[in-house]
């Protein structure tokens, strides 16, 4: 007879989690495994909201495995270490991001892009080595293997830098691997959302020229006076996009809902790159010919490995780089998730959990 959550491990944990198809988050006790020795525990001190998070309690992908506790953008502080850990020692400021295990041995692992390994294992709603499931950030402990658990910069501030375990390395990844860092070119950014705004930051700081191209006209002071665009593409405006096209570079398309691509391979210039990172919900439309005939480039990706996370922490940490956040409650989670839908937030809500979470 299987073990129920609370009794599958020694460890006692509590959280937050959801129960089915509603979606509501109530708390939830469970457990998590004994620090083995190549295991980092860490209180859990702040947890970004991520749309995926709205996406997988409601089970909109299809494959969530109840009772869920969300929560990939996990910051806090290491309670204790495993004796074949050397980069971690209790009390340093850590994070852990979208997956907590790999086989470690494949090419992709080799490579330091543990993220495309095959038998990823995602920090919820997954099952680790031992079958057992994995339990996300919205709680107040977890047990990562240190493979998987980055470094905090002292000079990033815990709250508003924990959604870049998610947010920061799913534009920055694909920024360094398609060449879109060349200071002076174009960078058009799709979407003002969580993804967005980070994709501004991350682009300022490498010197590029970074157009917002978004279909709601009450974003352009956002764009440009708060997150430093250099300018706002109205993507409504069949005029406005007429006059910008051919005049992008790349393209980063952040938007999650069903759009057409063909306005935006028609912003790009002769070789441009258009890289998608959104997930909607059903398949887009691909226009063939103005990619053949202006050698055009489309692409995806999909955050990034620790390696390259940890880089992109350092880096944001260099150029003060965070998200804009609204800090919450635990028990504020439902609300936010009902906002995170209508897109009513700026930009990104992260749980206080090492101060709301009471049992």
């Amino acid at each position: 007879m299987a073990k129920s959550p609370e009794e599958e491990h020694p460890q006692k944990a509590f959280g937050w989690a959801a129960r089915d198809t509603s979606g509501i988050l109530s708390p939830f006790r469970f457990s998590r495994r004994e620090n083995a020795d190549d295991d980092v525990t860490i209180k859990v001190l702040y947890c970004g909201v991520c749309h995926s998070d709205v996406h997988s309690v409601k089970n909109e992908w299809g494959f969530t495995n109840y009772p869920i506790v969300p929560g990939h953008e996990i910051v806090g502080v290491v309670t204790k270490a495993g004796k074949n850990v050397e980069k971690f020692k209790v009390g340093d400021r850590v994070g852990v991001g979208v997956i907590v295990g790999s086989c470690m041995k494949c090419e992709t692992c080799d490579q330091d892009l543990e993220n495309y390994c095959p038998r990823t294992i995602f920090t919820y709603n997954s099952l680790n080595h031992d079958r057992t499931k994995t339990y996300g950030g919205y709680s107040d402990m977890v047990v990562v293997h240190h493979r998987y658990v980055l470094r905090f910069p002292d000079n990033l501030a815990l709250d508003a830098g924990a959604p870049l375990l998610c947010a920061g390395i799913t534009v920055y990844s694909p920024m360094k691997y398609y060449g879109m860092t060349e200071p002076g070119k174009h960078l058009g950014v799709a979407g003002l959302g969580g993804l967005g705004h980070v994709a501004v930051k991350i682009g300022k700081a490498f010197g590029l020229k970074v157009t917002v191209i978004s279909s709601s006209p009450g974003k352009e002071d956002e764009a440009v006076k708060r997150l430093g665009a250099d300018s706002f593409l109205l993507s409504s405006d069949p005029a406005k996009l007429k006059a910008a096209m051919g005049t992008m570079d790349y393209i980063i398309d952040t938007v999650s809902a069903v759009h057409s691509l063909a306005p935006l391979i028609g912003l790009l210039k002769l070789n441009g790159k258009l890289v998608t990172v959104g997930l909607p919900d059903k398949p887009l439309e691909l226009p063939i010919f103005p990619l053949v005939l202006g050698r055009k480039l489309v692409g995806g990706s999909d955050i990034g490995g620790m390696k390259e996370t940890q880089e992109m922490l350092d880096f944001c940490a260099k150029h003060n780089i965070t998200s804009d956040i609204e800090l919450i409650r635990m028990d504020y989670i439902n609300t936010a998730m009902e906002r995170i839908a209508k897109s009513d937030v700026r930009y990104r809500f992260v749980i206080d959990v090492g101060n709301s979470l009471t049992q």
